[in-house]
């Protein structure tokens, strides 16, 4: 009897060593996005070695409008608004470009526009390209007057795509 239910014991550390290491490894391919995957997003974005491109990295930028004077905590919120915006319209309509620049760490960079001009140029300009664009309105309740256009949040996409619209400005 002793012997047995040391065996029965033994079966059961085994099966479920085993089946922890079955689901890790089903886990892992789960969610690891398919080479086949890859390359037909990375074809669509018009890379043709791989979803990456050449600087393997993915980017998205904010373009802050400085002719508003807006305070920091207001260029904040502005900033979070683009943000939180491109993010959620990436998420619907390419997960996994989402994955691959959440998998580069989510680099974000906040840059300098003169004017409203220069906002609505890099918008046309990256929508062109392909790439999300997310331009923000003030509401009006604060420092500037209702309906302004106050920030452009272009990406996540691929950086080298991303710098042919914004590359050209400065740091915020």
């Amino acid at each position: 009897m002793d012997y047995l239910s040391k065996t029965g014991l033994f079966s059961i550390i085994a099966g479920v060593a085993c089946g922890v290491g079955l689901g890790w490894g089903i886990r892992a391919r789960l969610f690891r996005p398919p080479k086949a995957k890859m390359t037909l997003l990375a074809n669509e974005l018009g890379n043709e070695g791989s979803i990456m491109g050449e600087s393997g990295e993915f980017k998205m930028v904010i373009v802050v409008r400085t002719d508003l004077k807006m305070g920091k905590g207001k260029v904040a919120a502005q900033c979070s608004h683009a943000a939180v915006s491109a993010y959620k319209q990436v998420q619907r309509r390419n997960p996994e470009l989402l994955k691959q620049w959440e998998y580069c760490g989510q680099p974000k960079m906040v840059l300098k526009a003169p004017d409203e001009e220069t906002l609505i140029q890099l918008l046309s300009e990256a929508k062109l390209l392909g790439l999300t664009v997310s331009l923000i309105q003030d509401a009006g309740r604060t420092q500037i007057a209702p309906g302004s256009r106050t920030v452009l949040g272009i990406g996540p996409g691929p950086t080298e795509i991303v710098d042919k619209v914004s590359g050209h400005l400065k740091l915020y």
